[in-house]
């Protein structure tokens, strides 16, 4: 797995992962959104457009940064999963409790997606 993070002029962040995020994977994301949210108030869109594989772990860093960033009053929306991670996101019910947007544009801009 790899993650890039690019911050933007208006305080936001882009974390980009790539490949599988699983056991083995899922500490470098959790290390790398941890640091992300020490911020004031964290605002990271989670670009998921290269994630081949997520497993229970991958999808537990999700809702953790997600409960962290909205307990100080920011946010982390989830952006451009493949059909089969947007699947999974609905199987289990984080669909409709994470943010999730087609695509990184719009989860940057808070436009509402599928």
């Amino acid at each position: 797995m790899h993650v890039s993070v690019i911050g933007n002029p208006d305080d936001s962040v882009v974390v980009t992962v790539r490949g599988n995020l699983d056991l083995d994977s899922a500490p470098v994301l959790d290390t790398t959104l941890g640091q992300v949210l020490d911020r004031p108030v964290p605002r990271i869109v989670v670009d998921l457009a290269g994630v081949e594989f997520c497993d229970s772990t991958g999808l537990s860093s999700f809702v953790l940064a997600h409960n962290r960033a909205r307990a100080v009053g920011g946010w982390v929306r989830l952006a451009s999963p493949s059909e089969w991670l947007h699947g999974l996101l609905q199987t289990v019910g984080l669909a409709d409790a994470l943010q999730v947007y087609p695509t990184v544009a719009d989860a940057l801009a808070g436009v509402p997606g599928r």
